[in-house]
């Protein structure tokens, strides 16, 4: 029965959008984050209180048991009582390590607010910052809780005074990264306070918490909570300060309800016609307009089939409805509508608007895709903050495993978008690329345990792209009846308008209406010219088509065309067949058969494709290696080995500093050389120090390297050979 009154509860308040709260819960690995959800799911009554902490209970994946971190987001519906009122509050656990990150992206668009979770000891860390700036890009209003108080009383022996010291140093960093990278409408109303309670304190494993309200209302201060830590009556503290309420009043009172959040979410997430009655059910959350919603997640459940999380921002979904996959161009039923509970599903009969919910029957979907009740303009994809930057070639130990293997992959692909899945025709090799060797293994793992397919991996191979140097003369592309003719031009993106492209403020898109003013306006905020910014056809994978040309009849016509021959090179770039990276391409002019019939896809690509391969030839062609930008933590007595092994893997350190009574390296070393770094540093260090991933971007390979790693991309891939006068 107490299940049965559970999920009544939950689809009640599901109908009542003033009185749910959409919250993620976000964290650099082992700062808590899971531990503190276990708090929360105790307090709601689904696990029990003295198992809180250490069931880790939304880690429900054995891979996850078995290594000790979250890999996967996990959703759940919570009931809490707060203030003598009820709230719905929908929750989701991500991840903490960076090569899982991009399940941190994708959660992010299905929440409203982001409880920011900070190790006391550890502070703001490069994670920290980064699903940070992941929420902010979506919109999505941060809370912080500092966790591992206790640390301070019992490693660090602080005084309550050093304890207020490091507290504010930490509020202090979080806030400069809310400053830097929240709309500019936000930048201050969104900085957290201790005075206001956007702030709270405690020990997640402990169960106790303190916020300013309670210190005040409850008469406990830092003195107290020492004396008791150091007595070990946390048990005390928990019945005192329970950490449940200290968490959800800040969820209740700081973060938004789903039409409060639409209304400035919507236009940032959704670039269709906000006027339109689509448009205004989006921004009103309305649960009686038509159905939009978007994926968020995926999972094949070999029981279900493929079961999708889904955030809900307008409509009312119930089951046997049909909408369309707006990127997939599919229409499909759906078969079951739910609500999370971990690794559970509960059934329900139908969910309005503001929710985050399960369906199953959407065997097309993938993380990201829009689903509607009628055709619309797709949300902004979800772009994570870094690539994919380690590739390996895979291949089944057994041929007649072939078919199941290329069906995994594809699986493998939809779950998770930050995994691309390529299928080289010419090679015939079958890549899978992650953000790193972790992110990698835990899916080859489950290639084994979840498809059953044995498979033969390569060691790992590093993604590299193409771009150019300088801008190349005019170039001439030519079809192959001779007929149709594209002049050309590819220079580097200036590196303001690159950093808008690959950040996504700039986001991936074919533009439709030419005199969208609000895109020329964005266009030209990043550096482009009036004329270039009225002239955006495309924005493809960090490159830029622009058209130029005036008076040409027949080019709309073969617009279409035009843009599939750009995107071909751009996938597949003239030196090594790697993606092309930060390229500008104009169309100056062009010159177009009057028939129809003589200007088909079969004339115009090969003129498109060969003008712009030449163009970037012209242009002195160059190849981008992978970089990553690392936080190495040393002990003083190991600075030595530090520097030594950055210096051994053609690193460079960009600066050090001490903290914390260790040494913090910051250094570029590029992914080609990062491969057993783990392990290489932790023997350097007596199994001591140990590394953080703060950004990662491409840059130009050192020119006497440069043929070396062309020559061995085409020799991995069976190209013909290139010659010293080639690059």
């Amino acid at each position: 029965m107490a299940k049965i009154s559970m999920t009544d509860r939950v689809l009640k308040l599901m109908k009542k959008q003033e009185q749910i709260r959409n919250l993620g819960i976000v964290a650099h690995v082992d700062h808590g984050k899971t531990t503190l959800c276990d708090n929360l799911l105790a307090a709601a009554g689904i696990i029990s209180d003295e198992l809180a902490g250490d069931q880790t209970w939304t880690d429900y994946d054995q891979i996850e048991q078995d290594r000790g971190i979250t890999i996967k987001s996990a959703n759940v519906s919570l009931v809490h009582d707060v203030d003598g009122k009820d709230y719905l509050i929908n929750l989701v656990d991500t991840p903490g390590h960076v090569d899982f990150g991009g399940d941190v992206t994708r959660a992010l668009r299905a929440v409203d607010g982001c409880l920011v979770v900070t190790d006391a000891v550890e502070g703001v860390m490069p994670q920290t910052e980064t699903v940070l700036r992941s929420a902010l890009k979506e919109r999505v209003k941060p809370v912080l809780f500092i966790n591992k108080v206790d640390r301070f009383i019992k490693e660090m022996k602080l005084t309550p005074e050093a304890m207020q010291k490091q507290i504010i140093k930490i509020i202090a960093g979080v806030n400069e990264i809310i400053y830097t990278y929240a709309p500019e409408e936000f930048k201050e109303k969104w900085k957290v306070k201790i005075e206001d309670g956007s702030v709270g304190l405690g020990s997640a494993y402990q169960k106790w918490a303190i916020d300013f309200k309670i210190m005040k209302g409850k008469g406990i201060g830092f003195k107290e909570i020492i004396e008791k830590v150091e007595a070990g009556k946390h048990d005390e503290l928990h019945k005192k300060i329970p950490l449940s309420d200290v968490v959800l009043g800040m969820a209740v009172h700081h973060l938004p309800n789903p039409i409060e959040a639409q209304k400035y979410r919507i236009p940032r997430l959704w670039h269709g016609d906000l006027d339109s009655p689509v448009g205004k059910s989006l921004v009103t959350c309305d649960p009686n307009g038509p159905l939009v919603g978007c994926v968020t997640k995926v999972i094949n459940d070999p029981h279900a089939g493929v079961v999708s999380a889904v955030r809900l921002y307008s409509g009312t979904l119930h089951a046997g409805q049909e909408l369309y996959m707006i990127s997939g161009k599919y229409k499909r039923a759906v078969q079951q509508v739910g609500i999370y509970k971990g690794p559970f599903r509960l059934k329900a009969d139908d969910i309005p608007a503001g929710n985050i919910i399960s369906i199953v029957g959407m065997k097309e979907a993938t993380s990201g895709e829009t689903i509607a009740s009628e055709k619309i303009e797709p949300f902004e994809a979800i772009k994570h903050v870094f690539d994919p930057v380690v590739t390996k070639a895979i291949e089944p130990s057994q041929p007649k495993d072939l078919p199941k293997l290329i069906e995994a992959l594809r699986d493998i692909a939809r779950e998770d978008a930050t995994i691309k899945v390529h299928i080289d025709e010419e090679t015939g090799e079958y890549l899978i690329s992650g953000l790193g060797e972790l992110h990698l293994d835990i899916w080859l793992t489950r290639l084994k345990r979840d498809w059953k397919v044995d498979a033969n991996v390569s060691d790992p191979i590093v993604v590299y792209r193409e771009s150019v140097k300088k801008e190349s003369p005019e170039v001439e592309g030519k079809s192959p009846n001779k007929h149709n003719k594209f002049y050309l031009i590819v220079e580097p993106m200036a590196p303001e308008l690159y950093k808008a492209v690959a950040s996504g403020e700039i986001p991936e898109m074919r533009v439709k209406k030419k005199k969208d003013i609000q895109l020329i306006e964005m266009f030209q905020k990043f550096g482009l010219e009036k004329a270039e910014a009225r002239g955006v056809v495309d924005v493809y994978q960090e490159n830029m088509f622009i058209n130029l040309t005036k008076g040409q009849v027949h080019l709309p016509e073969v617009i279409d065309t035009v843009v599939d021959g750009f995107r071909i090179v751009m996938d597949q770039g003239p030196l090594a067949k790697e993606k092309c990276s930060g390229l500008k391409l104009k169309l100056t002019d062009c010159t177009l058969h009057e028939d129809g019939i003589h200007r088909g896809p079969a004339q115009v690509i090969p003129a498109m494709r060969d003008g712009i391969k030449q163009a970037m030839v012209s242009g002195e062609a160059i190849i981008l290696e992978p970089i990553q930008r690392i936080r190495i933590d040393v002990p003083q007595t190991s600075i030595a080995a530090g520097t030594s092994l950055v210096q051994g893997r053609r690193g460079k350190i960009v600066e050090m500093k001490e903290d914390r009574g260790g040494t913090v390296i910051i250094a570029d070393i590029p992914v080609s050389n990062m491969f057993g770094f783990t392990n290489d540093l932790r023997s350097a260090t007596e199994g001591k120090g140990f590394w953080s991933l703060i950004d990662s971007q491409f840059k130009p390979c050192p020119k006497n390297e440069q043929l070396d790693v062309i020559r061995k991309i085409r020799d991995r891939k069976g190209l013909k050979k290139v010659e010293e006068g080639y690059v």
